[in-house]
């Protein structure tokens, strides 16, 4: 009994910690009202980087270039790629006077290395005002471009956007990804509101190109694969610098996997750049890991034992209705309502296929960028 006790009083304290994260971090993006920017009218520069990805740039490309946008050029950045990239690349550019092609080749210093080749389309660019994407993405509107550098000012260099995954009908691993998709955004979104911004994804990101030679471009991490976007963030944010867009013709929606083996190798290179974040920010990402681990351990425990099963239903419901109640303003806000009631099956999924990756990666390396 001395066992089931400590088990109580701690699931008691995880419930509490769980509230306090979901009341007054999670809560204050959930139920922030969107702000209208009025369009600054400055010159952009929409950056991609790709590799083998001739037919996602056949399908997503002409959703960049009919962007109801004054002033835009963009950059297509042609990663070494060994199918047809670099041909569909040059077909739309003899079509489209503000495209620029950046033909990297691999150099054994920097063999296939993502943040190689996004350092030489920058240096290629000629606006200050940088957006990136990626090569299987597509803006949701045409008003991509204009709401994304709404963002931008005198103080804000970085913009914080929406990367969605599109819908795929009766399949639970497609839920699972865009429900991890919805956590982690409301995660770097309710952070960044709160001025501790940690990071960003590159479907949607934007930020200046002095922001990016300022901090050296990505020196002090290059000889990390991945994290050309989150660890850049991670660096260079600040309370002062940083903007979200939360308006929903500034999201784009990328195409999901379609395998668990292929979103766990995808997830498994994401999740390995977390490793140089700035301790704080790990020391936080880790509260709310292990908290709703132990959570569903202890509730499992209590529940099955049925020790002050009364109180242990309390807490479990209180958790559950704040939960749903912040998530759910979440999921209407970034347009992801039909997850709301799988929430509690996704997050117990969540938790156990992210236990998986972390075991992975203390055993092995993940690969990176194709």
């Amino acid at each position: 009994m001395v066992f089931l006790d400590v088990v109580f009083y701690a699931f008691t304290v995880v419930v509490f910690i769980q509230v306090i994260f979901y009341i007054f971090f999670f809560g204050k993006f959930a139920f922030l009202k969107p702000i209208k920017k009025r369009p600054n009218n400055i010159e952009v520069s929409v950056i991609v980087c790709a590799k083998n990805e001739a037919e996602n740039l056949k399908n997503f490309l002409p959703s960049i270039i009919s962007q109801d946008y004054t002033s835009f050029e963009i950059v297509l950045i042609n990663d070494a790629s060994h199918d047809d990239t670099l041909e569909v690349m040059e077909a739309f550019s003899e079509k489209h006077s503000n495209i620029k092609i950046v033909d990297v080749k691999n150099t054994e210093a920097f063999w296939a290395n993502k943040k190689y080749a996004l350092t030489l389309g920058i240096k290629a660019s000629k606006h200050n005002y940088l957006l990136f994407t990626d090569a299987d993405c597509k803006p949701v509107s045409k008003y991509w471009i204009s709401e994304m550098s709404s963002h931008f000012s005198n103080e804000k260099s970085i913009v914080l956007g929406y990367g969605a995954y599109s819908k795929i009908k009766k399949s639970f691993l497609n839920k699972l990804i865009r429900f991890e998709t919805l956590t982690t955004a409301i995660h770097y979104f309710s952070f960044a509101n709160l001025g501790l911004p940690y990071m960003g994804v590159g479907r949607n990101l934007a930020y200046t190109k002095n922001e990016f030679f300022k901090a050296n471009g990505f020196v002090s991490h290059i000889k990390v694969r991945s994290g050309d976007d989150d660890l850049f963030i991670n660096q260079i944010a600040s309370k002062t610098n940083t903007a979200i867009c939360i308006s929903n013709e500034g999201f784009t929606e990328s195409i999901p996997e379609t395998t668990f083996k292929n979103w766990f190798n995808q997830k498994r290179r994401h999740i390995s750049t977390a490793n140089y974040y700035k301790l704080k920010h790990k020391i936080s990402l880790a509260v709310i890991y292990i908290t709703n681990l132990l959570f569903w351990f202890f509730a499992f425990i209590l529940l099955v034992t049925l020790h002050y099963w009364p109180i242990v239903v309390a807490l479990l419901l209180l958790k559950i209705i704040v939960q749903f109640t912040v998530i759910g303003a979440s999921c209407k806000k970034l347009n992801e309502k039909d997850l709301l009631l799988l929430i509690p099956f996704l997050e117990i999924f969540l938790i156990v296929f992210q236990l998986a990756i972390f075991i992975n990666n203390l055993i092995s390396k993940p690969n990176h960028w194709k």
